[in-house]
């Protein structure tokens, strides 16, 4: 295979979508039907100890079927992208594109892969170093306000991206949304996107699954991280477990922290349905209804490259 993916013929399949939409298990019948590596790219799952909140493939499904992009950093460390996209383009290109499905809805990490980010200036280490520590002292509400007046294209994503839009606004007087129009790399590979989405049904989805997540045990599993993982740590800002920490540090009540999680996790499954549909917009998407009856044989002929019924 070539250095670049898009110029020898390979071409990605990628299952993506809305936290709670479904992409999971239709992926892990995909890929037990077809042999295939599962390679995750979710922006929380790559974060060691941080399993049951962030809907982490179980033991048992990670036995039926190869994963990858699995709990690659501590939880104290920012994991970025960029790296998740050179570890990913490590494992496809060791397997071959045509054995790996990508599954996940992190957007930044998608768009790394298929569509390189930008070429980054230089930042000086001391600087970014004092103007993180500052950052980190802010909540998730007061960043995005800041991002509106700095980078306003940015102020939808999550916490990481939004402390990322303001370091590099900060520190180089450049937007990273103009980076991204104006130093963009080629791209690396071709991609054919599956996009699960239930429509109204999601909403319930995503409360039936937090029910399902506190039933598994999702409380104790974060009273064992509050004990070895400091409070700083990026991985903290997975949605839910800041909430569930408040709680077991004794602020509010579980109801409150589960009414909270719920909110939160619904606005994030909107900002991911609002990246996928701006920014795959002309390339070759396939929609998905995962409740649909023939759901799993019509995720089978798009791997096919049939064309749908």
């Amino acid at each position: 295979m070539s250095s670049n993916g898009a110029l020898d013929g390979a071409e990605l399949r990628i299952v993506c979508g809305p936290t709670g939409a479904g992409k999971s298990a239709l992926a892990l019948a995909l890929a037990k039907a077809h042999g295939l590596t599962i390679l995750v790219a979710d922006s929380r799952q790559v974060y060691r100890g941080f399993d049951i909140g962030t809907a982490k493939p179980t033991a048992a499904e990670q036995a039926e079927v190869a994963h990858e992009g699995l709990d690659l950093a501590d939880p104290t460390v920012r994991f970025s992208a960029a790296a998740w996209a050179s570890h990913a383009d490590s494992v496809i290109r060791q397997l071959g594109a045509d054995r790996v499905l990508v599954v996940g809805g992190t957007g930044l990490y998608l768009r790394a892969l298929v569509r390189p980010l930008f070429a980054e200036p230089p930042l000086d280490a001391a600087r970014r170093a004092a103007l993180t520590a500052e950052l980190e002292t802010l909540d998730t509400a007061t960043l995005r306000r800041w991002v509106l007046h700095v980078d306003a294209a940015r102020a939808g994503l999550g916490r990481t991206q939004l402390l990322r839009a303001l370091e590099v606004a900060l520190l180089t007087g450049r937007r990273i949304s103009d980076l991204h129009r104006q130093d963009a790399r080629p791209p690396n590979w071709r991609a054919r996107w599956l996009v699960v989405d239930p429509g109204d049904a999601l909403h319930a989805r995503i409360e039936r699954r937090l029910g399902e997540m506190l039933d598994a045990g999702w409380l104790d599993e974060v009273r064992a991280l509050v004990s070895r993982v400091p409070p700083e740590a990026p991985a903290w800002n997975a949605c839910g477990y800041q909430a569930l920490r408040a709680f077991t540090e004794g602020q509010g009540t579980l109801a409150t922290a589960r009414a909270a999680i719920l909110v939160a996790t619904r606005q994030y499954a909107k900002r991911q349905r609002t990246w996928f549909r701006h920014q795959l917009g002309d390339e070759a998407v396939t929609p998905i209804d995962p409740r649909s009856a023939g759901a799993v044989e019509a995720a089978a002929r798009w791997w096919r490259e049939e064309r749908p019924a």
